[in-house]
């Protein structure tokens, strides 16, 4: 059974730092390029970042660059998440998904449930 976990969403002031988590059973996550994507209230999801199975490439949306940080720990079979410098429109669901490519959500096949992010002023 496939399970993607997300972990790490809280309530952090503008400027501050969270670290997100994501850990998935059931596949070999060395395989899989991950990505996170989120949803903000009465918004469409938008692609976050994006990184290689290998973890040799990764991808940003403009509107995280040079703030955010996606790594992985394959032996932990562990996706992170690092978000500094936080604003108020980065509050969103964030959204761990696997096996797909890029910043296309369509391309991924497993999706965890989400963890609540909310950066207050």
């Amino acid at each position: 059974q496939v399970q993607v976990v997300e972990s790490g969403g809280g309530l952090v002031q503008v400027g501050g730092s969270l670290r997100l988590s994501c850990t998935v059973s059931g596949l070999t996550f060395d395989d899989l390029n991950m990505g996170w994507f989120r949803r903000a209230p009465e918004k469409e999801r938008e692609g976050v970042s994006y990184i290689h199975w290998r973890g040799s490439s990764t991808v940003y949306a403009d509107s995280v660059k040079g703030r955010f940080t996606i790594s992985r720990d394959n032996a932990k079979n562990t996706l992170y998440l690092q978000m500094n410098s936080l604003k108020p429109e980065d509050t969103a669901v964030y959204y761990c998904a696997a096996g797909g490519y890029g910043l296309q959500a369509s391309s991924y096949s497993y999706w965890g449930q989400g963890t609540l992010v909310t950066v207050s002023s």
